[in-house]
């Protein structure tokens, strides 16, 4: 079993203050990706609140940009959004005039989304408040550690993503 951690001095043992989560959790790894992505995802999803987007917004927008026009279905897949959900997101960019959706001339069942120009100038926007919330958040790492801990997490991901695209279709 862990030892307890002590606690910081001049705060009483027991207390609930940040930073003395016991060292029983602070080995779990689960918990530690669990509880920085929620702290990340918090921060982000303020940052970009102040520019009337969300998370799912700014996932879209980029994923348009990077791999141009997609269809909906793609987009959902490649995105491992639910339909749903990635049909209220572009309404919502529609709206706002960052995407335009049409038929497919050689599917009308498809319909193809596309990043306008409008759109492109929100990513540009979003790109300085997003970094600065990035820097903030991994603030006590160095440019080397923060260059390698991202380079871990894709590589954390693209296993991840791998496990995802072979599990059998329903």
């Amino acid at each position: 079993m862990h030892q307890q951690s002590t606690p910081s001095p001049g705060t009483a043992h027991g207390s609930r203050t940040a930073g003395l989560t016991p060292s029983s959790v602070l080995d779990l790894n689960a918990y530690l990706m669990y509880a920085t992505g929620k702290a990340a995802r918090r921060r982000l999803t303020d940052t970009l609140t102040a520019h009337g987007l969300r998370l799912w917004h700014l996932t879209v927008l980029a994923m348009l940009e990077d791999a141009g026009p997609l269809s909906k279905g793609n987009l959902a897949s490649r995105l491992d959004m639910n339909q749903s959900d990635l049909t209220r997101t572009v309404t919502d960019l529609a709206a706002a005039g960052y995407v335009e959706c049409a038929r497919d001339p050689s599917d009308r069942r498809r319909i193809e989304v596309t990043l306008t120009p409008a759109g492109g100038s929100a990513l540009t926007r979003l790109d300085s408040d997003v970094s600065a919330t990035e820097a903030d958040l991994l603030a006590p790492l160095t440019h080397e550690e923060r260059d390698r801990f991202a380079a871990l997490l894709r590589r954390v991901h693209t296993h991840l993503e791998q496990d995802r695209d072979n599990l059998p279709t329903r």
